[in-house]
C-alpha cells in the first residue's frame, strides 16, 4: 500500500472525515463489551433477588393481613409458595453459575499465560502502540482509495492518512508519530479504516491490528490479551504466531554450529 495523491480530493476527504468520525466514536464509547456484558449479568441478578425480597415481603404481609373469616385459598397459597421457590431457585441457580464461571477463567489465565510473548492477529478497533510501533491488515482493490484515522483516549484524532490500496492484503505501519511528527506515548489507541467510491459514498474497511502479547487478564466476563499498556478480548483474537520454537530451533542450531565450526552463530 502506497500513500498517494488522488485526483478526487473531495472523495478522499470524504472518507477522512468518514475515518476520523468513526475513530472518535469508537474511543468515546471504549468500555469494552466484556465488562458491559458482566453490568448486565449483575444488574440482572440484582433485579432476580430485588424481586425475590419483594415476593417474601408481600407474601408476609398478605398472610398478616388475610380476613380470618376468609381465608386464603389453599390453592392460591400453594401457587404462591410455587412461585416463591422458582424465584429462590433461579437466585440460587445465577450464584452458582457466577460461581463457575469463575473457577473456569481461573482456569484459562492459567493455560493461557503461556501465550505471553506470542504474536497476536485480532479483529478490534483497538490499536496498540507497543515499543512505537503498531500495524494493521486489510484486504482491498487496485487503486481502492483508503482513509485510515488514530484517535487517542480522549477522542482527538493524531493521525490520519489517505492511502491508496493494492491488491490483496494491505499493511499499514505506524511508527507513533502524531501529525506534527511528535513521538506518542504506547498505549491503545482507536482506530477506524474507511473506502470512499466513485459517487462519494464512503463505507467500512474491514481490518485487524497486529500485537505482541505482555499478560493475560481475566476480565469481568472474558478473558483479556495485554498489549503493552492495552486491551483486547481473547475472543478478538484471530491468529496466534509463536516465534518460542523458532527460537529455541535456533538456538539449538546455533550451538550445534558453533561446536562443529568454532564460530559463534545465532547469539
Amino acid at each position: 500500500m502506497t500513500t498517494t495523491s488522488s485526483t478526487s480530493i473531495a472523495n478522499e476527504y470524504k472518507a477522512l472525515q468518514a475515518a476520523e468520525a468513526s475513530a472518535k466514536a469508537s474511543a468515546n464509547s471504549s468500555p469494552s463489551s466484556s465488562s458491559s456484558s458482566s453490568s448486565s449479568s449483575v444488574s440482572s441478578l440484582n433485579s432476580l433477588a430485588n424481586n425475590y425480597t419483594s415476593f417474601l415481603t408481600l407474601l408476609t404481609t398478605q398472610l398478616q393481613n388475610q380476613d380470618p373469616s376468609s381465608p386464603m385459598s389453599s390453592d392460591t397459597f400453594t401457587s404462591e409458595l410455587v412461585q416463591f421457590a422458582s424465584v429462590e431457585q433461579q437466585v440460587s441457580t445465577n450464584s452458582k453459575l457466577d460461581s463457575l464461571i469463575s473457577l473456569n477463567q481461573d482456569s484459562q489465565l492459567s493455560t493461557d499465560t503461556a501465550l505471553v510473548g506470542d504474536t497476536i492477529t485480532a479483529t478490534s478497533t483497538t490499536l496498540p502502540l507497543q515499543n512505537s510501533s503498531a500495524s494493521l491488515s486489510f484486504t482491498g482493490t487496485s487503486g481502492e482509495t483508503v482513509a485510515i484515522a488514530v484517535s487517542n483516549s480522549s477522542g482527538t484524532i493524531v493521525k490520519d492518512v489517505v492511502s491508496t490500496a493494492s491488491t490483496g492484503t494491505n499493511t499499514w505501519t505506524w511508527d507513533g508519530t502524531d501529525n506534527n511528527g511528535n513521538k506518542l506515548s504506547d498505549g491503545g489507541y482507536s482506530v477506524s479504516v474507511k473506502t470512499v467510491d466513485s459517487t462519494g459514498t464512503t463505507s467500512d474497511v474491514p481490518f485487524s491490528v497486529t500485537g505482541t502479547i505482555t499478560g493475560i487478564q481475566k476480565g469481568s466476563a472474558d478473558m483479556l490479551v495485554q498489549l503493552g499498556s492495552a486491551s483486547i478480548p481473547m475472543a478478538n483474537v484471530t491468529n496466534v504466531s509463536s516465534s518460542k520454537t523458532s527460537s529455541s530451533s535456533s538456538s539449538s542450531t546455533g550451538s550445534s554450529s558453533s561446536s562443529s565450526s568454532g564460530t559463534t552463530t545465532g547469539s
